[in-house]
């Protein structure tokens, strides 16, 4: 297999699943990401929204939207990302998940959920790129999810995209009304991360929930944090983080969005 400069890995926060319809400054971001990278031949990404036991991808080769939310305007389930799926390049990441130790799987009926589409539909709206999801496995933790990214960081070399979709903060009940200024603990939590990732401190990143300001309150589940240690993973130890974006939506959503350029 040909190899290339790798493509940098990205994390980003993707939002309430209305940015799909009303995608604001951060869909212009999203855009202005793909723009700005050859394009991939295929794309892994992390979901938040994908829980399981050990590391699973998708193989199916056209999985579906999967609308995976309640009580949102009808156009909203509407929307079909008709990307196809991957299963070469998924059975090519297991079997670099399986050659670094881990017991991986690929789930050859599962479709996309909106922590993939929702970015995916402003980065890629033509959804010509065949697109592989991956799972996160809260009860294993950020070291765990950085291992696995360095496990598929060679995927980057083949011209395949890697993403990380959760979020920089994620307290549903710390909710504002929109346009509320933000919440000054999701300011502090997300200014310690990023100092911690511009300064590469994975250990002391992966130790959040007793290190960080606020750690517990910004993630009182951590589903929507993985994804940024799988990104990480993926970028190698000598990474430079560009971050793009760092908006606040809805008082406590922090929005922060970051590319991952080789040192």
């Amino acid at each position: 297999m040909a190899m290339h400069k790798p493509l940098p890995p990205l994390f980003l926060s993707h939002g309430s699943p209305m940015h799909a319809l009303e995608p604001g400054a951060v869909g212009e971001v999203w855009a202005r990401l793909a723009r700005a990278a050859p394009k991939p031949r295929a794309i892994v990404i992390a979901s938040a929204h994908w829980e399981t036991g050990l590391p699973m991808l998708t193989g199916n080769s056209k999985p579906e939207t999967i609308h995976d939310f309640f009580g949102f305007p009808e156009p909203l389930y509407r929307i079909r990302y008709p990307a196809p799926g991957a299963p070469d390049v998924a059975a090519r990441a297991a079997g670099l998940l399986k050659d670094a130790g881990f017991t991986a799987a690929v789930d050859g009926c599962r479709g996309l959920d909106h922590g993939a589409w929702a970015p995916l539909l402003h980065m890629y709206p033509d959804a010509a790129i065949p697109v592989l999801q991956l799972a996160v496995q809260t009860a294993f933790g950020p070291a765990h999810h950085v291992a696995v990214g360095r496990a598929l960081a060679p995927l980057a070399a083949e011209d395949v995209l890697l993403i990380g979709s959760g979020h920089m903060t994620h307290n549903l009940r710390d909710r504002r009304a929109d346009g509320s200024a933000p919440l000054a603990y999701a300011r502090e939590f997300q200014a310690w991360v990023d100092e911690k990732i511009r300064s590469r401190a994975l250990d002391a990143l992966a130790d959040y929930r007793s290190r960080a300001p606020h750690g517990e309150r910004a993630h009182p589940t951590e589903e929507h944090f993985l994804p940024l240690f799988f990104a990480l993973g993926a970028a190698g130890p000598g990474y430079r983080a560009d971050r793009v974006y760092d908006a606040i939506e809805s008082g406590a959503l922090a929005m922060d969005a970051y590319r991952f350029l080789p040192g």
